[in-house]
């Protein structure tokens, strides 16, 4: 997993042809956009782009929804879309050993190389689904590509399930395992900038770190169908039920997505500005005319015409007070030291490491992993209070030391009864209960800390100019290496044993140094005034980890003094464009510089 983006509905928005409603408040009814609504008032007709005195009627509702419920609604969506990437995660965990799964696949049948790619090729549809995202994403809309995303992922799951022998069985399900990893790229790069831009800024940390602890349900819903699926003689049961069951989360995003509106600030972005002024207004419930929708809606406005001022490729790798460069390493290496952590070495590949490394029976070694990711699901839940209490640098350290320390506990068990272990050796039971201790130790810090930190991280720490294509470099890294860890670590089971933990374990002890150096603390702070740390810290010769912690909280006043005093634009753009700055009252929080969240 890793840590940091068919439309029949959203042409309807275009055209109001049975497309959301607005309520006429005058005479109690409900009526298309657009259509004019009469008014007690001497019969006076208005229709969006009146200028006269509004109420709730210029507000469109979906599926009979506003304000929070609608975002409430979006929120659930959201994370159900990352519920069916944890799910899909996990399911592989408990088949690709299964005896029947092996004798229907002969390949898979004691070959760990065959199981990696087996395992691994839906990572790289993965990686496939997020660069067609990068490509095609900003044409295709946030709503358009998680529908498009979903049912491909459906869509792969029936050729994974219809796999049948005469019909070159095994090709069919990579083949499918494939398609399924591409809608999930899609979604795993739509679904949190689709959130982001419908949520209010103030809730950002907390959403992220309520999809990470989706995926970790999805992954115990995952681990425990495979259980009760043992208990089956069937075959079909025992690997067709697991992998066909992630088809009802794929229907649900792909069906409600279709009811929900488009996020407003893609909108605005092409250019639909009365549409993206509904959604706003739809988003807070209230009128389209509310001067808090049209202050956010400028805001919006302004960091879209500073994105789009050189945002190309080229202005990645590009330092100065903008550290561009910097700023994407910072970012893509938080995915990158998720994945080579061994995160997915024990969520993909916890029975594995039971029956191979501790010498458990498939059944113990289902059960254990079951209670282990119940565990994983409920750990992942702390970050809820920690990340806006403690910081992302304090996750980030602890976390590191916590992981590393766990895979210590594990290998170290391991080494008195060899590289591997024996079923009925009295080593093989020792080692078995100190090294489970250490994979449980390691999955519940891993879900307190590090499950959602890099998909949030590279969002805050990447300047507007570049946050979109920077964040698509930072998830193809995750899927990249995602794919490595998950293709060599069977082959490290089977050939060096416990070693395997030892090589995790120095793996993570190389993080600290980097993160205690190179990643400033953007806990409570706006994305502008991330901008204003690392010119500061380029401007002042200084560490940028130092130009955080001496940088004092701004108010829009001071933030515009140190942007003039440092000479940045907007979002971190060195140009002379300087956008209006209005503070919403959305809870008390600044709507800032390039701001693209609600």
């Amino acid at each position: 997993m890793g840590f940091t983006s068919g439309q029949s509905n959203t042409d309807a928005i275009e055209t109001h042809d049975g497309g959301p409603n607005t309520f006429d408040a005058a005479n109690g009814n409900e009526k298309a956009i657009g259509e004019p609504t009469t008014q007690n008032n001497g019969g006076v007709s208005s229709d969006e782009s009146s200028t006269q005195p509004v109420t709730k009627q210029h507000m469109k509702t979906y599926m009979g929804l506003s304000g929070r419920k609608l975002n409430l609604a979006i929120s659930v969506v959201a994370t159900n879309g990352f519920l069916l990437f944890g799910y899909d995660q996990g399911v592989m965990s408990g088949i690709i050993t299964d005896p029947l799964f092996n004798d229907y696949f002969p390949a898979t049948k004691d070959n760990s190389t065959v199981q990696g790619i087996t395992t691994g090729i839906y990572e790289i549809g993965c990686l496939m689904g997020a660069v067609f995202i990068l490509i095609f994403g900003e044409w295709l809309g946030r709503r358009r590509a998680c529908i498009a995303g979903g049912w491909v992922m459906i869509l792969g799951v029936v050729i994974q399930v219809a796999s049948f022998q005469g019909h070159m069985p095994f090709v069919q399900f990579m083949v499918g395992r494939t398609i399924t990893g591409v809608g999930n790229g899609m979604n795993t790069s739509t679904i949190p900038t689709y959130q982001a831009e419908c949520s209010k800024s103030s809730n950002r940390g907390l959403l992220i770190c309520i999809e990470g602890a989706t995926i970790a349900f999805g992954t115990m819903i995952a681990y425990w169908i495979n259980y009760g699926s043992q208990f089956s003689e069937n075959a079909g049961v025992h690997w067709r039920w697991p992998i066909a069951f992630q088809i009802l989360f794929g229907l649900f995003l792909s069906v409600i997505m279709v009811f929900l509106p488009e996020s407003p600030r893609w909108l605005l972005s092409r250019g639909r500005y009365e549409e993206g002024e509904s959604v706003l207004a739809s988003l807070r419930g209230k009128d389209t005319h509310d001067p808090e929708v049209q202050a956010q809606k400028g805001v919006i406005l302004d960091s879209i015409r500073a994105a789009g001022k050189g945002a190309s490729f080229s202005s990645l790798f590009t330092g100065g007070k903008t550290q561009h460069t910097r700023r994407m390493l910072v970012g893509s290496s938080a995915q990158l030291f998720q994945q080579i952590g061994g995160c997915n070495a024990v969520i993909y590949y916890l029975p594995v490491l039971l029956e191979e490394s501790l010498g458990q029976t498939r059944k113990i070694s289902l059960v254990v992993a079951a209670v282990n990711a119940t565990c994983y699901a409920a750990f992942s839940t702390t970050s809820w209070f920690l990340i806006e209490r403690v910081g992302r640098r304090a996750l980030f350290l602890w976390g590191t030391i916590g992981q590393c320390l766990a895979m210590v506990i594990t290998f170290a068990t391991l080494i008195p009864s060899g590289i591997k272990q024996e079923e009925t050796s009295p080593e093989a039971k020792q080692a078995a209960k100190g090294g489970v201790f250490g994979l449980f130790l390691f999955i519940i810090v891993f879900g307190a800390t590090w499950l959602p930190l890099p998909w949030l991280y590279p969002a805050e720490v990447n300047p507007i100019k570049t946050r979109g294509k920077a964040n698509a470099i930072s998830t193809c890294t995750n899927w990249l290496f995602n794919f490595v860890v998950v293709m060599v670590t069977p082959i490290m089971i089977s050939n060096i044993g416990w070693a395997t933990y030892l090589v995790f374990a120095i793996i993570n002890a190389c993080f600290l140094p980097v993160i205690f150096f190179f990643y400033p603390e953007t806990q409570g702070r706006s994305l502008e005034e991330i901008d204003v740390i690392f010119a500061k810290g380029y401007t002042e010769k200084m560490s940028y980890v130092k130009a955080s912690h001496e940088l004092p909280s701004l108010d829009d006043h001071e933030l515009a003094d140190y942007a003039k005093q440092y000479d940045i634009g907007i979002g971190g753009d060195n140009d002379d464009f300087e956008a209006d700055r209005r503070v919403s009252k959305d809870g008390g929080n600044r709507a800032g510089f390039g701001n693209s969240e609600l």
